[in-house]
C-alpha cells in the first residue's frame, strides 16, 4: 500500500468509521471491497478517463469483490474550485456514459466546504479527507444499504453535531493534514 492509499486508509477508518459519518462504509471495508485508486493526472482529460475506466472496472466486477471505489487525486486539483469545476464534468461524463442511476459520485476535499458555509466552519470536516477524492458509489449497493437503515435524512444533521463537538486535539488528530504546514506550502 503507498503512503497515499496509506493515509486515506486511515482516514477511512478513523474519520468516516470511527466517527461514524458513513454507516453504509464500515462493513465493504472490513471485508475488503473498496478499491483504492490512486491517480497520476495532471490534466482533466486524464483525470475523466481514469475515472471512467474505474467505472468500466466497476461494471466488470461484482459487488461482492468490488463494492466501491475511491480515486484519489494526490496530484491535481488541490484548489477546491478547481475541484468542483471538474466534478460538474465528471457528472456529464456519467450522464455521457449512461452510468446515471448505476454509479453516483460523492466528493472529499482538504478544502471542502459545503454552499452556505465558511470555509472554516466545522461541519466541513464532514467530507475533509487527505487528497482530493471522487467516491464512485455503486446506486444499487445504496438502495440495499437504505433498507436497512432508519434515519438516512437525519446522516447530515448528526455528522455535523458530530464534528462540531470535537475538541482542539480531537480534531489535530484526526485531521493532521488540516494542521501540517508543510502540505500548505
Amino acid at each position: 500500500m503507498s503512503s497515499v492509499e496509506q493515509e486515506v486508509s486511515v482516514w477511512l477508518n478513523q474519520v468516516v468509521i470511527g466517527l461514524n459519518l458513513c454507516p453504509f462504509s464500515g462493513k465493504p471495508t472490513r471485508e475488503k471491497r473498496v478499491r483504492f485508486q490512486v491517480s497520476v493526472a495532471k490534466v482533466e482529460e486524464d483525470l475523466l478517463a481514469e475515472l471512467t475506466a474505474e467505472m468500466e472496472l466497476l461494471d466488470k466486477t461484482p459487488a461482492r469483490e468490488i463494492e466501491t471505489t475511491l480515486l484519489i487525486i494526490p496530484s491535481f486539483l488541490q484548489d477546491f474550485f478547481d475541484y468542483t469545476q471538474f466534478l460538474g464534468w465528471a457528472q456529464s461524463q456519467l450522464k455521457q456514459q449512461g452510468w446515471l442511476g448505476i454509479y453516483q459520485l460523492a466528493s472529499f476535499h482538504p478544502s471542502y466546504y459545503f454552499a452556505g458555509t465558511d470555509p472554516d466552519d466545522d461541519e466541513n470536516l464532514t467530507n475533509r479527507s487527505p487528497y482530493p477524492i471522487i467516491h464512485i458509489i455503486r446506486e444499487a449497493s445504496l438502495e440495499q444499504a437504505l433498507k436497512y437503515f432508519d434515519g438516512v435524512e437525519e446522516i447530515p444533521d448528526r455528522n455535523r453535531l458530530c464534528v462540531e463537538a470535537l475538541t482542539p486535539e480531537q480534531k489535530k488528530n484526526l485531521f493532521p493534514y488540516l494542521f501540517d504546514e508543510r502540505k500548505k506550502d
